[in-house]
């Protein structure tokens, strides 16, 4: 959105008024919105920090899918990252160790999860175009899209476990419904990285690319989800999704459940530790309370 240029001089404006400008200039320079057609296209615009989610972040994304949800022009989104070695590398870990929030200050867009969008269930087709590694939340982000397409150089993790904390994001919801319990397991409890091409065989990823190449092959399979007839189209995402109301009714336990644990390892001496180990780049020292 372009902005108007102010002329120099004393600024009149309500101070509430000017904070609010400040917070939407924000959210709009972090995440980028473009139409394709009837395809909106999401970029993720934090590259100096790997496109890491903060609050701006996931209230940028999460108000895009709004809009994706109710203008009748859309049929389809992308969703991807700025350009450079990342897709997201998840959550900001630097403002979680300074005691900053990384969910929008709304309750009801919290209650979208992680990045805006991990329990923000609309029912237009949304694609993960990973230009880069997904790490962390930025893998539950992939997840949370309905297609995923890779660059062969991508790499993904649910590392979670290393930073003190589990991945409440989705991981730990959505993985088990999409791979055998045995692969599910070893992402979550290694937290180890693997290949965009592992994650094919895995059925975590639908195309792998070559780089460069995420973003316009998403494109292209969004743009072709498009030409079908869209409540036919809207209606197969909400039987396979388990999307009522927009709600996930078939996940409801498996999300509460998942609440409740990230709640109890949130106030836990190590989930502290992770984070500022992570800053203070240092091994962290559990002390499993």
């Amino acid at each position: 959105m372009n902005h108007a240029e102010v002329s120099p001089g004393e600024d009149t404006r309500d101070p509430i008024a000017i904070r609010e400008a400040a917070v939407r200039e924000s959210v709009e320079s972090v995440v980028l919105t473009e139409l394709h057609g009837a395809v909106l296209v999401i970029t993720i615009n934090r590259p100096q920090v790997r496109n890491a989610v903060d609050s701006a972040v996931a209230e940028g994304i999460g108000d895009a899918l709004e809009y994706a949800r109710d203008d009748p022009a859309v049929q389809a989104v992308v969703v991807t990252g700025s350009n450079g070695s990342c897709f997201c590398s998840g959550g900001d870990l630097t403002a979680m160790a300074d005691g900053r929030g990384i969910e929008p200050a709304d309750p009801a867009k919290r209650g979208w999860g992680f990045g805006g969008i991990c329990e923000h269930p609309i029912d237009k087709p949304v694609v993960a175009a990973v230009n880069g590694h997904a790490i962390g939340g930025g893998a539950e982000i992939a997840m949370a899209c309905d297609l995923v397409v890779a660059v062969e150089s991508a790499e993904f993790s649910l590392p979670e476990v290393r930073n003190g904390y589990i991945a409440s994001g989705g991981g730990v919801v959505w993985l088990s419904r999409w791979v055998p319990r045995t692969v599910a397991m070893e992402i979550l409890l290694l937290g180890r990285r693997f290949s965009a091409t592992q994650a094919e065989k895995w059925g975590l990823v639908n195309r792998v690319v070559p780089d460069g190449q995420a973003l316009a092959t998403a494109i292209e399979l969004a743009q072709a989800i498009a030409t079908n007839a869209p409540l036919a189209v809207r209606a197969n995402k909400r039987l396979v999704a388990g999307l009522v109301d927009s709600r996930f009714v078939n996940a409801e336990d498996d999300w509460a459940r998942c609440h409740a644990e990230h709640q109890r390892i949130h106030q836990t001496e190590d989930a502290k530790e992770g984070p500022r180990a992570f800053v203070e780049k240092r091994a962290p020292v559990w002390k499993g309370r």
